[in-house]
């Protein structure tokens, strides 16, 4: 195969390697677009590979590495002043340090990505960081702030799965039963 000639190619490559679950393959396309992306000026795609290189370190247990991606790439989305972009990466922050245990860590990078997402009206974004949220929330012993926040996120969700709109349906049928509490 003829090596991808443009940034932009090597980045889908990136992402098809990355679906496929080759992560070391993935990891090389995306440090070579961020690379090229860089060298054209494009800060923001150049900061969207840093932070896919995040999210597989993170994958690969490599926390450090991961944290140091994930920071980097927000750092420079600030600096940009791409609030959606800040989000993502700061729930990409969140779900690491979940994985790690470091579950109050999680829950502040999830706020806040939670609130930014609100403040850009991306109400499916939204709604799934508050699911991610609550659950974080649960697991730290705050159950009825956790579940309370569980359920804020699945009445925010525009496109909920199938079981989400099932779960759903239960906390209607419960807030109806207990008369609107």
């Amino acid at each position: 195969m003829d090596k991808p000639a443009s940034a932009e190619e090597l980045k889908e490559e990136g992402l098809r390697l990355f679906q496929e679950g080759l992560y070391e393959e993935a990891a090389a396309r995306f440090g070579q677009a961020q690379e090229m992306f860089a060298a054209e000026g494009n800060e923001v795609e150049a900061a969207e590979m840093v932070n896919n290189l995040g999210v597989i370190y993170r994958m690969q247990g490599q926390w450090d590495e991961a944290i140091v991606a994930l920071d980097e790439a927000r750092a420079a989305f600030v600096r940009l002043s791409d609030r959606s972009r800040e989000a993502q990466t700061l729930g990409n922050l969140g779900g690491l340090y979940a994985s790690k245990g470091e579950r109050d860590k999680a829950k502040e990078c999830l706020r806040q990505a939670a609130d930014i997402f609100a403040e850009l009206g991306d109400v499916q974004h939204q709604g799934e960081t508050l699911l991610a949220l609550g659950v974080q929330m649960w697991k730290t012993g705050d159950r009825s702030g956790g579940l309370a926040t569980y359920e804020a996120g699945l009445q925010t969700l525009q496109k909920p799965t199938v079981s989400q709109k099932a779960l759903r349906g239960l906390f209607n049928l419960r807030a109806r039963l207990l008369g609107g509490r």
